[in-house]
């Protein structure tokens, strides 16, 4: 697997600050949080929406309040003490643990699967072993998984892997994950066979073709050759 993107950090940022709502969507969406992207769009700005639950409008804060961090924390090391952090700021609020590793067991929707209890010191290890992988877009595909496999929190799981994979990206310059809502049923799908397989690679493939967002930098742009013929067509508006 190669990298997609090779844009600068700060083009990163940008990217991603022009497309947070749509970011925050998205997450919200795949963790089954009941917003619209108007909805999104509203909290987002500090405007009240009317319908939906004190607890859906706090989870979408925190979202923003997390994006923030991830911003702000573009140098930090991506390990346990890095997520704990993001899995606090999302659960502000809303659970007593937050920020805890999960030391009890959980039931999966979609599957009989079950997910052992993490262990810290696995943990450290695991997350130790993907980040030294090579390619950035491949190492933050795999965090993502292996976070939402493992299961360290009582909530937010999914919600701290794509926020975490978007740290990995942004970091190096390789773009943004966002996944689609549209394609959330076929990502459910491949996610529940990833959970009872611990097999990736259909997941990951999905993921590379149609999750991950970037722009070509200013110095790729000025090296691709010239189609003079396209360019006469649309200096004369045709």
């Amino acid at each position: 697997m190669d990298d997609i993107y090779n844009m600068t950090q700060e083009e990163c940022v940008e990217l991603a600050k022009r497309n947070i709502v749509d970011c925050i969507y998205s997450s919200a969406r795949i963790e089954g949080i009941a917003v619209t992207f108007p909805d999104t769009q509203q909290i987002y700005e500090g405007r009240s929406v009317a319908g939906l639950s004190v607890d859906d409008i706090n989870k979408v804060n925190n979202l923003k309040h997390a994006w923030q961090f991830v911003f702000d924390s573009l140098d930090y090391p991506l390990d346990i003490l890095y997520l704990r952090q993001l899995n606090q700021i999302i659960n502000t609020g809303l659970m007593s643990d937050a920020g805890n590793l999960r030391n009890y067991d959980v039931n999966i929707g979609g599957t009989s699967w079950k997910p052992e209890i993490p262990e810290k010191e696995q943990i450290i290890n695991d997350l130790k072993r993907i980040m030294e992988m090579d390619c950035c877009t491949q190492k933050a595909i795999k965090m993502m998984l292996y976070i939402m496999r493992t299961q360290m929190f009582s909530d937010g799981n999914k919600r701290v892997a794509q926020l975490a994979a978007n740290q990995i990206l942004i970091q190096s310059g390789k773009g943004l994950l966002r996944i689609p809502v549209e394609k959330n049923n076929e990502f459910f799908e491949l996610l529940v066979k990833y959970y009872e397989t611990n097999q990736d690679e259909r997941i990951t493939e999905f993921l590379y073709q149609t999750s991950i967002l970037g722009k070509k930098t200013v110095r790729e742009i000025e090296n691709e050759p010239i189609n003079e013929e396209m360019f006469k067509r649309k200096r004369h508006g045709r």
